[in-house]
């Protein structure tokens, strides 16, 4: 079995408020190593949440990495993490208003049969 490597933005998302959203989901026959996400918050001081559903189960608290994380105005946070997830695990995003934007970078690792 051969292995390809791709290097990219893995996921870009401006979630309506206080709306769970499906943020990247591993493709089939791939894992992925995110090595970080970067969260913008555009407008007044709000909170997000990240959560990961190992092969996109109902999310539950285990899941999350993140939960209410406080950021002030017009400031981000950037997280590098060095996380690894299998075929169809899912990232899942969450913030306290529409003023938030995700970013996540990586690479995406195609197992080639």
């Amino acid at each position: 079995k051969e292995m390809s490597d791709s290097l990219k933005v893995l996921g870009q998302s401006a979630p309506s408020a206080t709306t769970e959203t499906d943020f990247y989901t591993v493709p089939a026959q791939t894992q992925t190593t995110v090595s970080s996400i970067v969260v913008c918050n555009r407008g007044n001081t709000g909170t997000y949440r990240i959560s990961v559903a190992v092969a996109g189960a109902t999310t539950a608290n285990p899941q999350y990495l993140f939960y209410d994380k406080s950021v002030n105005a017009n400031t981000s946070d950037t997280i590098v993490i060095g996380i690894t997830l299998n075929e169809a695990d899912k990232i899942r995003v969450y913030a306290s208003t529409g003023d938030f934007s995700f970013n996540a970078f990586g690479c995406e690792t195609l197992e080639e049969r």
